[in-house]
């Protein structure tokens, strides 16, 4: 008799089980709380969700309601601090949460120091990140900021060193870091300056009309009368066979300026 009391037990342990469902949500906390709408079960007896665990803590949030809010800010969390929830449910309805993204991450990074050294390579110190967000480097020509490249951030409030090499043209250099987070402002750095010793180049379009020829390499931009890209690169070359006959404008080094194309 014992076994098959046992193979009952068992049967009636996995039925218990496969009847619950978890909805996990992670992220990063942002000193925000998370709010819960919570529905009947589809036998409109009790409500949903069942129990809340934060980081495999059981909270003691009230769950027995039509909507609720997941007290993060009670729970001794730091910024910046990984957060795991699980929402416990049954198994014929989901719970919804309302607000996920107050646990992605924002950006509020705080520039220690930042330069450009002898190598064109642009260094930063940061502070007070709550959270991975790429750093974009921007690089101000051409009367715009332009992007030229990206370094993942680390995410903890800690101190931390980054670098990139960049490319600087002639005359003044401007060079800023930002970020941007998911539904907020993005945060800019001031600009780093460097006056840069570089000869300015020039250019000729080539007598065959195939191509644009620069007296050393440079990034560039081309660009048509109605302000679309057509040519982009890096440099002592800009191949134009196949534009179609009109007025370009070129943008190299940190000059703007025009040609046409003329067959």
């Amino acid at each position: 008799m014992k076994k098959p009391l046992i193979l009952l037990f068992c049967f009636l342990c996995y039925v218990f089980i496969s009847k619950a469902g978890v909805l996990v949500v992670e992220g990063k906390f942002q000193n925000k709380n998370v709010y819960i709408q919570n529905s009947f079960g589809a036998n409109g007896v009790g409500f949903c969700a069942t129990e809340i665990k934060v980081n495999g803590v059981v909270t003691t949030d009230e769950v027995n309601s039509s909507a609720f809010e997941i007290d993060l800010t009670a729970m001794n969390i730091k910024l910046g601090q990984k957060v795991t929830i699980e929402i416990l449910h049954k198994s014929d309805c989901i719970p919804v949460v309302l607000n996920p993204e107050v646990l992605k991450p924002r950006p509020t990074f705080e520039v220690v120091s930042m330069n450009i050294n002898s190598s064109d390579i642009l260094k930063w110190t940061s502070k007070n990140e709550s959270g991975s967000l790429p750093y974009v480097i921007e690089q101000f020509k051409w009367n715009k900021w332009v992007l030229v490249g990206e370094v993942q951030g680390i995410g903890s409030a800690d101190t931390h060193d980054y670098s990139f090499q960049v490319t600087t043209h002639s005359g003044e250099n401007k060079f800023r870091i930002k970020q941007v987070g998911l539904g907020v402002a993005p945060k800019i750095s001031t600009a780093v300056l460097l006056n840069s010793m570089k000869e300015k180049p020039t250019f000729m379009v080539s007598k065959d009309l195939k191509s644009i020829q620069y007296s050393y390499e440079t990034g560039f931009e081309v660009y048509d009368a109605f302000g679309t890209v057509v040519k982009k690169g890096f440099g002592k070359e800009t191949n134009i066979e196949n534009l179609a006959k009109g007025k370009y404008y070129l943008c190299y080094d940190n000059q703007v300026t025009e040609f046409d194309k003329k067959k």
